[in-house]
């Protein structure tokens, strides 16, 4: 069980810059060229600065291209996910897990005070539990050899 809150998984992140967004009226060519540009799969979707959605690669694989749609003449509005799941930076890795093992995605907008203050992705949950196990392994292989401080 991971006890490392989001808050803490948010100050580790190489980036801690904007979060990467769109509008609703933006055409999905144009988050496409977001998310290739800033190397990500997913895009938060802001009107007023209030979420309203996320952008996946997965929404545009089977809502623009399985539906023949066209990338550059549909508005992100028309295929976004609207239930957009989130926490907040009290939350721990293993909420965002489940949540995202549950809703079956992989990025988890992280808000506080109805504004968004990061992402989640699946990635860095992984990236986090592995550097949690491996701290308590070195804490326990210590313990073993004796140098565990009594």
């Amino acid at each position: 069980m991971s006890s490392t809150r989001v808050r803490q998984l948010l100050a580790a992140k190489p980036t801690t810059g904007p979060v990467w967004s769109v509008a609703p009226a933006d055409t999905v060519f144009h988050a496409l060229e977001v998310m290739a540009e800033r190397n990500v799969g997913a895009l938060i979707v802001l009107e007023d600065a209030r979420l309203v959605g996320m952008m996946s690669e997965r929404d545009y694989a089977r809502k623009v291209i399985l539906k023949g749609l066209a990338s550059r003449e549909t508005a992100v509005g028309d295929v976004m996910t609207r239930d957009v799941v989130t926490v907040g930076p009290e939350h721990t890795v293993d909420d965002c897990m489940q949540r995202m093992t549950d809703g079956r995605f992989r990025h988890l907008p992280v808000l506080e005070d109805e504004r968004v203050v990061g992402i989640v992705s699946i990635g860095d949950l992984v990236a986090a539990i592995i550097a949690e196990q491996a701290f308590e392994i070195e804490q326990l292989q210590g313990y073993i050899s004796g140098s565990g401080g009594h």
